[in-house]
């Protein structure tokens, strides 16, 4: 009679999985973050140089802030 060991685990698979999760859940992380400055970069810039300067702004600011998503 036959009998099988299920005990083990596949070494490494784990690990491999893991790591290509975590390249995935980066690249995903770096086009939403892409996306976030795209679309706040567009708003920005549609707004009047008045309405920025009301929010604190100048034009030369939209960039920095896009990038960093902070409105001081």
């Amino acid at each position: 009679m036959a009998s099988f060991d299920t005990s083990r685990t596949a070494y490494g698979s784990a690990t491999a999985v893991s790591s290509i999760s975590a390249f995935i859940a980066g690249v995903v992380a770096s086009v939403v973050a892409w996306n976030d400055a795209r679309v706040t970069r567009a708003a920005l810039a549609s707004l009047s140089n008045r309405e920025l300067e009301d929010i604190g702004l100048v034009r030369g600011d939209i960039d920095y802030v896009a990038q960093s998503n902070i409105i001081r």
